[in-house]
């Protein structure tokens, strides 16, 4: 293994890490900061923020996105709003409250040190943000609005109506095209990273193509930062963009970097079910409409075939206010998913194929009026009615669990660093602050924290020992690397069978939807390590890519991906196979109370499953697994309730 399983959490009480943490990093002095070149892959709001604080700080940044804009990076796809511990509602909020609900909503699986020091920083985000002019809901004091969001009984979210992410997004995208126009950033758009090259034992650089004319270029660097999200697509449908990919972080795997709790995946509860089998994606509603929506399906089988309307009110099932009375319909996601699951599975599920429940205004429009509603929520009923062709001020929507967000990334410690020296993580493409399931609107404070107050931080305790040490984009190691994104790429070309990428893509994601979706099994994960090296075998001998490889390709590009997450899909089961216990949104039907709820093993499982890629003469072999055993000094461990 390259370099050590090391978290390198600094003593002392917890309160006070982060802040003794920055009093002794170590610092690089102004003019020595442009001596160093930094690669950040990634321009959403983690590689965006990122970009644009080294930039300022002086630092000579190269980013690349494979998007032709930083604009379209998928963070601007994130809809109902950021969490910080501002408590403006005066509601009783705190950065304790915050780290509390945290690691208690990610299920006693995350770092308490990492969780702290998010809900610490959270609070600066928003002040940022305002200095950058994105419009946050206002009350009619004009102070600052906030609402409710999963697993929290207090208001902390910040929002911009049901558009967070894209107002969050053109903040920071100001602020990396201030620096660019200053020359201390260079933006490479609609350009991949293909592999990461180690020089020495340490990340110095990337091989990347240009998606429009199809050229391999290497970059070297003094530290490579992924900022690259995360992979729910590899279950085909999510809600993800259909860009969104493995390969950055699944390279970097294969290059000796560890993965951490990759089946940690998660399941969004509201989200517009499957249509048809023609689709490509899915499509969010976002968790801020459970604070003025009711879920319920109806109590008989018999009546699931009805118009809502006619349903009575006392033959309606509000199954998340009955199971969970303290937080109703903003219980965590992945306990909301399998409440809906379940239900469906009772034969209670409305609409096509009995995969929906609904999602009911009536009652928030009787009490505060249709206006307020279209205030808060009005661009989402506009999406909904656009796909679905249904009015959600008449009827109720539906909706039914989708994927949506992976807990699990790269392992990385204390400083953002990876075990490979010199290769950062940040935002959803680390593992570092979740656990085994992230609450609502914390994956936009995770990826701004990172990118504008953490990195900028920790980065120069790596670059301090690495001035001059940058080598040559034609050195051997380089060289090396280039010839081998070359002979993948060939090989792809060259199998010229006949069946489509897509058809192979959807099968590998039905198989993972069924074997290690929202409930997974030891018998339905051994099936699946079974099928999906079959599969595999399938896709060199049977795909077929068209075009060539020196020019604007799509279906090579999108190959690439599809053959990472071919190889990702195995690892992911059996990290999912080797955690037995349930804990969060890893849900083992082995491991369950008498309630149906998820079953924790502390004793045997209160760790970081971090995987180390293993070659067998150029063939996968299994992965070896490394722990990181998780301490809890200040949340205590216990079974977690929402009732």
């Amino acid at each position: 293994m390259i370099g050590t399983l090391e978290a390198k959490i600094p003593s002392g009480p917890l309160a006070g890490k982060w802040t003794n943490h920055k009093d002794h990093s170590r610092l690089i002095s102004p003019n020595n900061r442009r001596k160093f070149e930094i690669i950040i892959v990634g321009s959403g709001l983690a590689g965006g923020s990122a970009a644009a604080t080294l930039g300022e700080l002086g630092y000579r940044v190269k980013c690349f996105c494979y998007q032709d804009s930083p604009r379209r990076a998928h963070s601007i796809a994130a809809q109902g709003g950021i969490n910080a511990a501002k408590n403006y509602q005066n509601d009783g909020d705190s950065v304790y409250r915050l780290f509390h609900d945290t690691i208690k909503g990610g299920d006693f699986r995350s770092r308490e040190a990492n969780v702290y020091r998010l809900a610490e920083v959270s609070t600066n985000i928003i002040d940022q943000c305002v200095a950058q002019g994105v419009p946050f809901a206002r009350e009619y004091s004009g102070l600052l609005a906030n609402r409710s969001f999963g697993g929290a009984q207090v208001s902390r979210t910040f929002y911009a109506r049901g558009q967070t992410g894209q107002q969050l997004l053109l903040g920071c995208y100001q602020a990396l095209c201030r620096q660019i126009a200053a020359g201390s950033v260079e933006m490479f758009p609609q350009t991949e990273m293909l592999d990461l090259v180690i020089v020495d034992g340490h990340a110095k650089g990337i091989v990347t193509r240009s998606l429009r004319s199809g050229k391999i270029d290497k970059h070297a660097a003094d530290a490579v930062v992924l900022a690259t999200g995360g992979y729910g697509n590899v279950f085909y449908l999510s809600t993800n963009a259909r860009g969104c990919n493995v390969t950055a972080t699944y390279r970097a795997f294969k290059k000796g970097a560890l993965f951490a709790n990759p089946c940690f995946t998660q399941i969004h509860p509201t989200c517009i079910p499957v249509s048809g089998e023609h689709q490509s994606k899915l499509t969010l509603m976002s968790e801020s409409l459970r604070n003025d929506g009711r879920v319920w399906v109806p109590k008989r089988k018999e009546d699931r075939g009805k118009p809502a309307n006619e349903i009575a009110e006392n033959e309606r099932d509000y199954y998340l206010e009955r199971k969970y009375p303290s937080y109703g319909n903003l219980a965590p996601r992945d306990i909301s998913s399998r409440a809906a699951k379940e239900v469906c599975d009772e034969g209670r599920g409305i609409g096509p194929g009995g995969r929906g429940v609904y999602l009911d205004f009536a009652d928030a429009i009787k009490r505060l009026g249709e206006n307020t509603i279209r205030e808060r929520y009005g661009n989402l009923f506009e999406v909904y009615e656009k796909i679905t062709g249904e009015d959600a001020y008449k009827v109720p929507m539906r909706i039914y669990p989708a994927v949506h967000y992976t807990m699990g990334g790269l392992w990385v410690d204390y400083d953002l660093m990876s075990n490979v020296p010199g290769l950062f993580v940040i935002g959803e493409a680390n593992f570092s602050d979740h656990g085994a399931n992230r609450l609502g609107a914390s994956a936009l404070m995770q990826g701004l924290a990172d990118g504008y107050f953490i990195l900028p931080y920790t980065l120069p305790n790596y670059l301090a020992g690495q001035i001059g040490k940058r080598p040559s984009a034609d050195s051997p190691e380089f060289q090396k690397a280039e010839g081998e994104v070359r002979a993948r790429v060939k090989k792809m070309l060259d199998v010229d069978g006949k069946r489509s990428l897509d058809s192979i893509h959807r099968e590998l994601g039905l198989l993972l939807w069924d074997k290690c979706g929202m409930a997974r099994n030891a018998k339905g994960l051994g099936e699946a390590l079974q099928k999906i090296p079959e599969l595999r075998e399938k896709f060199w001998r049977e795909v077929r890519v068209p075009g060539d490889g020196e020019d604007f390709n799509q279906s090579l590009e999108r190959a690439g991906r599809v053959a990472d997450f071919l190889e990702f899909a195995e690892l992911m089961c059996a990290d999912a196979l080797a955690r037995d216990e349930s804990s969060g949104a890893h849900f083992r039907e082995e491991h369950q109370t008498p309630d149906g709820e998820a079953l924790r093993d502390d004793e045997n499982h209160a760790a970081v499953f971090a995987w180390e890629f293993q070659d067998d003469n150029g063939q996968i072999a299994p992965p070896k697994l490394h722990r990181e055993p998780l301490h809890f000094d200040t949340v205590h461990l216990t079974q977690r309730s929402y009732k």
